[in-house]
Parts: structure tokens; C-alpha cells; sequence
């Protein structure tokens, strides 16, 4: 490898806005996020899911007679 073109892959912390932190190596240094995988819903299980067939056949009924 060349030298002196590659930048400089150091440790770094990733911090969460819940206080979680990760170790980690990055170019760009250490760095904040929203969300992290001990935090966000689909990982934790709290996800909510929608009703889109009840949403669907209430679209359809609302513009059925519209669009005779």
C-alpha cells in the first residue's frame, strides 16, 4: 500500500441519546445518534403495527363513488 494517502482509522464512540455507547474504529472520530439498536423499536420489540387492510378498504370506499 502506498503510504501517507490512506486517512487515519482510529477508536471511536458512538454515544445515543439513551446513554448507550458503542466502541468502535471510524475515520471521521467519535460521534452522537438518535436512535441505536438498544433503543429502537423495532429491536426492542415495542414496534406497532398498522392496520393497512382496514386503512386500503376505507380508501376504496371513500373514492369508489368518485371515480364512476
Amino acid at each position: 500500500m502506498k503510504t501517507g494517502i490512506h486517512p487515519n482509522y482510529a477508536k471511536a464512540t458512538v454515544t445515543c441519546a439513551c446513554g448507550s455507547a458503542i466502541e468502535t474504529y471510524s475515520t471521521r472520530g467519535s460521534f452522537s445518534t438518535d436512535v441505536c439498536s438498544a433503543c429502537h423499536p423495532f429491536y426492542t420489540g415495542k414496534q406497532k403495527l398498522m392496520d393497512t387492510a382496514g386503512r386500503v378498504d376505507k380508501f376504496r370506499k371513500k373514492y369508489a363513488a368518485q371515480a364512476k
